[in-house]
């Protein structure tokens, strides 16, 4: 990793630590700064993505795949955007269809890492299970209970986690 993508990485992790303190202190009004935040970023990516397709990724191998991530995540960003005026459903959506999708797929790593003998597998299975109950707290508390400070409360505790993960994987060490 270059010294450019642990700048990268830190100040992406201390941005997602100020949103999270944000919405900590204010779980109502958090919302809006977050999901702006996460618009603006989605779309940037998007058109940064289609741009890097129309000068360079057309003629790749696979550049078409590149092309297509580039139209959903730009397509991403507008739903985001047209959707926040509701940030809570926004929340609720995202934390479920995130979390769960990469619960579901970790759990089933971790079944495969197992079926090949590798140790690490417990680790990776505990990471499975703990995304997909995120999704599930999601929902009872976004649905069901409509509690929203909950809510906040379970988005910040994620986007607290996510940025140390972003810091852990600044500071570890490459192989190169």
């Amino acid at each position: 990793m270059t010294n450019m993508q642990r700048v990268k990485k830190v100040s992406a992790a201390i941005l997602m630590i100020l949103c999270s303190g944000i919405v900590i202190i204010y779980p109502e009004d958090g919302f809006y700064l977050v999901a702006s935040i996460v618009c603006v970023s989605l779309l940037l990516y998007g058109i940064r993505t289609m741009v890097y397709y129309l000068t360079m990724a057309r003629h790749m191998v696979g550049g078409k795949s590149i092309l297509y991530f580039g139209i959903i995540v730009l397509d991403l960003g507008i739903f985001i955007f047209t959707t926040v005026d509701d940030p809570k459903l926004f929340v609720v959506i995202y934390l479920f269809v995130f979390y769960g999708f990469s619960g579901i797929i970790a759990v089933l790593q971790a079944f495969e890492s197992k079926r090949f003998g590798s140790p690490s597998w417990k680790w990776i299975f505990i990471e499975g299970v703990a995304n997909t109950a995120v999704a599930i707290l999601a929902v009872i508390a976004g649905l069901f209970l409509h509690s929203s400070v909950d809510l906040a409360y379970l988005y910040a505790a994620c986007l607290f986690y996510s940025a140390c993960i972003q810091l852990s994987t600044a500071f570890r060490k490459t192989a190169i």
